[in-house]
């Protein structure tokens, strides 16, 4: 069942199945993708009693802005309150929280910035929170050469080629992000209407822009962004998958993740790529479902 709501600043297009009532989880997925990737994902929770939401992120499919000056923002911090958003408009009680990439991120804040608020996390390639600061700093070419798809959009070359092949755009990094997944041209074909949202460019452009500092962010999360920038640990019950064959964001060990968690539940590393909940559902199911048991 497809509803929209009144969430914040959007109106939110929500996939909503299982049983209402149950165990709440917020499945969120990342760029460039929609809820299509928790097909399987909601289906198995679904038929595990719990009640499933899987909303269109801002600039996607039918999620709209509800007033046209609103700031077509993709920063960090827009995400995380979006997600806040939806949960009070939802009255969800303490959800579990679930994502990868844009997902992962809004959250791992809400659960680091308002704890209270989510009874659990499920974190593709762990602290998924972006240190703004440290972006000025090189990195090692090989990561740099990674980041191509980020440095296109920083000009307006890359903002019009977006517009322009946004479809071709997508596809290219589902391949390269995922290479041992064989997604099939009807799986694409399924996601890559909600790119057709007429705010999807400027979303995308100012995310990639804004996390390097190239641009102003929307001054209503400013005081967020300064909660951000202190890089906060994640204290609520958390499940780290780390895609196998991620070639963005490769599997690190515990350690490195267990810096950012003060109560790590576990780490997994799940045949996959980029994106584990298409890639691997059984796996991404069982982890939100772990917690929840």
């Amino acid at each position: 069942m497809t509803v929209v709501v009144r969430a914040g600043v959007l109106e939110v297009a929500v996939e909503r199945s299982g049983v209402i009532g149950g165990p709440p989880v917020v499945l969120l997925h990342g760029f460039p993708y929609d809820p299509r990737c928790y097909d399987e994902v909601a289906r198995l929770l679904g038929d595990a009693g719990m009640d499933v939401v899987v909303p269109y992120l801002r600039g996607y499919g039918p999620t709209r802005f509800v007033d046209p000056a609103t700031p077509r923002s993709g920063q960090q911090a827009a995400l995380a309150h979006d997600l806040l958003a939806l949960i009070d408009a939802l009255d969800l009680a303490s959800p579990i929280v679930a994502g990868y990439d844009w997902g992962g991120r809004a959250a791992c804040l809400v659960a680091a910035l308002w704890p209270e608020r989510v009874s659990g996390l499920v974190t593709v390639s762990g602290y998924n929170v972006q240190d703004i600061a440290a972006e000025a700093a090189p990195k090692d070419p090989t990561v740099e050469q990674i980041l191509w798809y980020q440095y296109y959009l920083h000009g307006e070359r890359g903002r019009r080629g977006l517009e322009a092949h946004r479809g071709a755009y997508a596809r290219l990094l589902w391949q390269d992000w995922s290479p041992t997944w064989t997604f099939t041209d009807d799986d694409f074909a399924a996601t890559v209407a909600s790119f057709d949202n007429p705010d999807f460019v400027d979303v995308v452009v100012h995310s990639y822009r804004h996390r390097f500092g190239l641009v102003p962010g929307d001054p209503v999360y400013q005081p967020t962004e300064d909660l951000i920038a202190r890089q906060p640990a994640i204290t609520v019950p958390t499940v780290v998958l780390d895609g196998r064959h991620d070639t963005v964001r490769p599997p690190q060990d515990r350690g490195s993740h267990e810096q950012h968690f003060t109560h790590l539940v576990d780490h997994r590393v799940v045949d996959a790529g980029h994106n584990p909940p298409q890639e691997n559902p059984a796996v991404f199911a069982r982890a939100v479902l772990d917690l929840l048991h």
